[in-house]
């Protein structure tokens, strides 16, 4: 996979946890739980998009 794929996939995780997120928040009672573990998941992503751009550049 090649490091534009690779990052355009983690991107594409992102997006769709930001998704969930959102859906689990516009929920009248939200679970606390789910939403730390989205949120937890999505800076993870974050991170993983920024070290995969980080290869690309160089």
């Amino acid at each position: 996979m090649t490091d534009t794929a690779r990052t355009d996939e983690l991107r594409a995780r992102h997006a769709e946890l930001d998704r969930l997120l959102a859906e689990e928040q516009a929920r009248p009672m939200p679970d606390s739980g789910i939403l730390s573990d989205l949120k937890r998941r999505k800076l993870a992503l974050k991170d993983q998009i920024a070290s995969a751009e980080g290869a690309v550049d160089a």
